[in-house]
């Protein structure tokens, strides 16, 4: 993938490979010392992520890892076999 600055992915959409809506992307986790981004963190979830048992964050947000990310563009595209 190539460099992107994380403040440009605020508020994409998310979807899966399979082209379920997840949400938005509400903010970033990553790893301090690495820089390597961990986490999206969803805001406005569909019915869909209730229903998948994604991580949530101790405020009940979903997380989404990003090692399930495939491509980013216009939306963020997820393996949605990464996430059940």
């Amino acid at each position: 993938m190539d460099r992107i600055e994380g403040s440009s992915l605020l508020g994409r959409l998310v979807v899966s490979n399979k082209g379920r809506k997840l949400g938005e992307v509400a903010d970033l986790i990553f790893d301090a010392k690495s820089g390597e981004i961990l986490h999206i963190v969803l805001k406005n979830p569909t019915d869909y992520v209730n229903k998948i048992g994604l991580e949530k964050t101790k405020d009940g947000q979903f997380l989404v890892p990003f090692s399930a990310v495939l491509s980013i563009g216009d939306f963020i595209i997820i393996a949605e076999e990464e996430l059940v």
